[in-house]
This record gives structure tokens, sequence and C-alpha cells, in this order.
């Protein structure tokens, strides 16, 4: 039973599987103290900071003074034209053909004009005497509507060119090379635009708040992220950085600098197999922008934390990132998140209804980690409350043993019930001391059980 107990340890730390009983007792739990959030109810801090970038990832920045703005914007034509609104877009898709067939409609109604297709007489059952460059144009909309059907290949074969005029030939030329290079460049675009993974981006969910607890005997920041598809994200790995203003030692201001968080960069921690809702874990330690500030100065403190996720889209293999990011004041201080991943009978459900979801921890420490190591502190355990499931596990795994031990006493005693062969087993303690001293040797598991009835 210890081996077993021992050997169910998890070695990845964003690894959080629990049953479904156990968010519950974690949600009811919080809400009986008072501690649960569901990411809307915090009060607001002192200080108030513009971000940097929104909760939806958009970059909260404006350009002003540009010089040669418009020129640069068109000598790029093509990623202006991805990077522009859909409405807008398909304004310019319309205007391009519309101002093409109107130029050659202009051109092919001069060709005519020049050449008196327009001023011959039509003499009833009797040939022209001059042949006109092209068939059955005598307007301006006759002109126009042979420039379409040259244009977009319709040929109803009503107008046509003929071989009186070469520059009308060279014309017809030239409109069908324009119109294949705007063919290509429009559909290239609009092609573009619907493949790029901007969208995709909308289902890699960010959690509302950020907390700080102990993990593994140290502090740590942690926040959530989760795909809304069932489509994964190829390579996907995540990176943080803290933005705030610095001053330099030559007295130098910068109102933004950013400073990296290590997410797990030298282990290979930052690719995350993002499946189900993963916790993302900063461990906060002397390399960390965060290792000097304790829970009165996270209060006070002024800076903002972006976080970035990105990958390949497994549909069509483009990068797409998603962003969002975390004022001081929507960092909670000793809290977790609530699990979100169960294990049921044939597979494991995520409940999305808890992702955003945290409770209070007890026993945290209010001061930074700085001082915590200064004064060699060591973080023990508290006394487990309801909400931390080991001791149920160990007296759940104890109980299953006990329950599988019980069927083979009554199969030995041939007759005796199961209530029976309990006495007997219990029996075999000796006392009540030895019961606990047995429970006080089997070291503490984070393992959680299937069933309702193993808790």
């Amino acid at each position: 039973m210890t081996e077993r107990a021992m050997g169910s340890v998890r070695v990845n730390r964003y690894s959080i599987v629990s049953t479904e009983e156990d968010g519950h007792k974690v949600s009811a739990l919080g809400s009986m103290n008072g501690h649960s959030h569901n990411g809307k109810g915090h009060a607001p801090r002192r200080k108030h900071r513009n971000r940097f970038v929104k909760k939806n990832g958009q970059c909260n920045v404006y350009f002003a003074n540009l010089s040669n703005k418009s020129q640069r914007y068109m000598a790029d034509i093509f990623t202006t034209c991805v990077d522009t609104r859909w409405r807008y877009m398909l304004m310019i898709f319309s205007a391009a053909f519309l101002v093409s067939w109107l130029f050659f409609g202009f051109l092919f109604w001069c060709i005519a004009f020049f050449h008196g297709d327009l001023n011959a007489p039509a003499v009833a059952g009797s040939p022209s005497l001059l042949k006109p460059c092209i068939m059955h144009v005598n307007s301006f909309l006759g002109a126009f509507l042979f420039s379409v059907e040259t244009q977009t290949t319709i040929g109803y074969g009503f107008r046509c060119v003929t071989e009186e005029c070469p520059l009308a030939i060279m014309a017809v030329v030239v409109q069908s090379i324009v119109g294949c290079v705007i063919d290509s460049f429009m559909i290239g675009t609009i092609m573009a635009k619907m493949a790029r993974p901007k969208k995709r981006a909308q289902t890699l969910l960010f959690s509302h708040h950020a907390v700080i607890s102990v993990r593994d005997g140290k502090l740590c920041l942690m926040w959530r992220v989760g795909n809304l598809r069932r489509s994964h994200i190829v390579e996907a790995h995540v990176r943080a950085q803290l933005i705030k203003p610095y001053m330099t030692e030559e007295g130098e201001y910068l109102p933004l600098d950013q400073r990296d968080l290590n997410v797990g960069y030298d282990v290979g921690l930052d690719r995350i197999f993002l499946v189900s809702p993963i916790i993302i874990v900063h461990e906060i330690d002397e390399e960390s922008p965060l290792y000097g500030i304790g829970k009165e100065e996270l209060e006070t403190e002024n800076f903002e934390i972006v976080v970035i996720l990105e990958g390949m889209v497994e549909a069509t293999a483009m990068t797409t990132q998603a962003r969002s990011s975390y004022l001081a004041s929507e960092i909670l201080w000793g809290h977790r998140f609530e699990p979100v991943v169960f294990e049921e009978k044939n597979h494991y459900k995520v409940d999305y209804s808890r992702f955003h979801k945290t409770y209070e921890v007890a026993g945290t420490p209010c001061c930074s980690a700085r001082e915590l190591q200064e004064s060699k502190m060591t973080i023990l355990p508290s006394p487990p409350p309801p909400s931390a499931f080991c001791y149920e596990n160990e007296l759940a795994l104890v109980s299953q043993d006990e329950d599988e031990d019980d069927d083979e006493v009554g199969v030995v005693l041939g007759g005796n019930t199961k209530e029976e062969g309990g006495i007997i087993q219990m029996m075999d303690f000796g006392s009540h001391l030895d019961l606990e001293r047995l429970q006080a040797t089997l070291p503490l598991d984070t393992i959680s059980y299937r069933r309702e009835s193993a808790i």
C-alpha cells in the first residue's frame, strides 16, 4: 500500500487531475469561508495603471507623428490589405474591378470614337462601308459592357473586336493581363486573410486572475491557460514579461522596462501539451523581478505582467499567438486555482465553469521570497484543512485495502459476514494507538481517487 501511494506522485508540476467530488469540496469550503472568487468581485488596489496589453490581447499602443505613413503602407500593399478590416477589404475588392472595367471601357469608347464607329450610319439591308474596331459598340454603355465581358471572359458572342484596329487588339490583351493580376492579388489577399490564425487566439483562454502561493516549498506566481477547441496547438510554449517603470543608475527613466519571467525555459517546462487547462508556474527566486515583493508591497506596486502563448495551428501549420496581461491588482496572494480536470470512468472531463475560480490557502506566508530566504525560514505544511485531500486519500487507501482483506477473511471464515471479518481485522491492530502510529508512518500523497466513496 505504501509503495503504491509513493509511486503515484506526479513529477510534472503542471498536472492537476482530481476527482469531481474533490472539486465540489474545494468550492464548498471556499463558499463557507468567504474565500471563493469568480474573477469579478475583488476590491481594486490603490494605484491605477493603463494596460500595455489589454485582456483580449490587443496592444494598447497608438502611433503618432509618423512621417510618410501612407507611402510606407502602400509600399507593402499586400500586408496592408491583409491587416485591414473586412469591410474595407471588400470595398477595395469591388473598387479594383469597377475601376478597371470603367478605365478599359473608356479606352474602348475612345478607340471607337476616334475611328468613327459611333458616327457610322446604319443602313438597313446593306453592309456598312466602314468596318468598326469593335462590333456592336455604339455608345459608352456598349464599351463598358464589352470591357466587363473581356475581363471576366464571359463571351456572349455579340460584341467582339475586329482586325481593323491593332490598338483595340492591344487593349484587349492588356486588359486580360491586368484582369489576371487583379484576380490573383485579390484572391490571394482574401485567402491569406481567411487562413491567418489571428482568430484562433479567441479560443485560447487565460484565467482572469493570477495567484501567488506556495508550491513545493517555494513562492510561485501562477496563472491558468486553456484551449477551447479539440484541435491541438502544436509546439505550444509560453512566455511572460514584467513591465513597469524603471530608473537607471544614470537617472534615465524607462516608462516600459521589460523583464523576463522564467517559466521553465532551462528545463523545458515552457513547452506544454495543451489538451486540458494547465497552470503555468513562475518560481519566485533570486532571478525573479518579484523576489523582493511581499503581500503588502503587492498592494502598492505598479507593474503589469504580460503572458504570451504561442504555437502552430494544427489545421494550417501557421503560427498563432494569444496574449493577456495581469496588473498588480489582479494577482491574488495566497490563493490557488480550483481543479477543473476530473477523472471519470472512461475519460477525463474538463469543467470550464471552474476555470477562473480560486480559493484561499491558509498558512501562506505574507513576506517576500527574499525575506524567506534571508531568514532561512522553512515553509512547513500546516495541518491539512478540509480542502486538502491528502489525509482523506490515505484513509480511503486504507479502507480500500481493508475491504479487500475483509473479502478474503469472509471467504476463509466460510459463513461469517463482512462485518464480522472487519471486526476481526480491526482487532489485529491491538489498540487505537497502533492505528495512529501506522497512519503516521504513511507519507502524505496528493493523489486522488475516482469514486465518491473513496473520499
